[in-house]
């Protein structure tokens, strides 16, 4: 009978630090994820920054064709013309396989930054899976927010 109640308490104690520990490892804070970041993540927003950007994608998302997720999808767009803001996952790897685009923004002159999360980019896009990079483009329905991050992208300090 002790031996039985033993092994529940055991077993109930390990059940609460699995628990624990998937908390923990779901909401990362920003600091920590900054420790998985590539070395050419620059311009890096800022936590306020991230939130802010991570609101306006939750926003975007629900109008139908005003945010372009991925690689390939918006590499074609910005080499078609689209103008917009760009949004990077920071903790890509090998970050051979996106390390250009930067560049292209520049040279388009299309404000872009970096996110510490590309699991966060994801998610505040209402997806599953991780996400690269994004295109959110101009809309009606979040203007105000759009300007302001725009503007605060073409206020961060250049990487050159």
């Amino acid at each position: 009978m002790v031996k039985k109640t033993k092994q529940v308490a055991q077993e109930e104690e390990a059940e609460t630090m699995e628990v624990e520990a998937s908390k923990e490892v779901e909401k990362s804070s920003y600091e920590e994820l900054l420790h998985h970041v590539s070395v050419i993540a620059k311009p890096m927003a800022s936590k306020k920054l991230t939130k802010r950007i991570y609101k306006l994608l939750k926003k975007a998302s629900k109008q139908k064709g005003f945010v372009r997720n991925g690689l390939k999808d918006v590499q074609r767009r910005i080499r078609l013309g689209e103008r917009g803001l760009v949004i990077f996952a920071g903790d890509v790897t090998p970050v051979d396989i996106m390390a250009h685009m930067p560049a292209v923004c520049e040279e388009k002159q299309i404000p872009y930054c970096y996110t510490p999360s590309r699991l966060e980019l994801g998610h505040s896009l209402g997806l599953k899976r991780t996400s690269l990079m994004v295109l959110v483009r101009e809309s009606p329905e979040y203007q105000t927010a759009f300007n302001e991050l725009a503007e605060e992208l073409k206020a961060l300090p250049s990487p050159f």
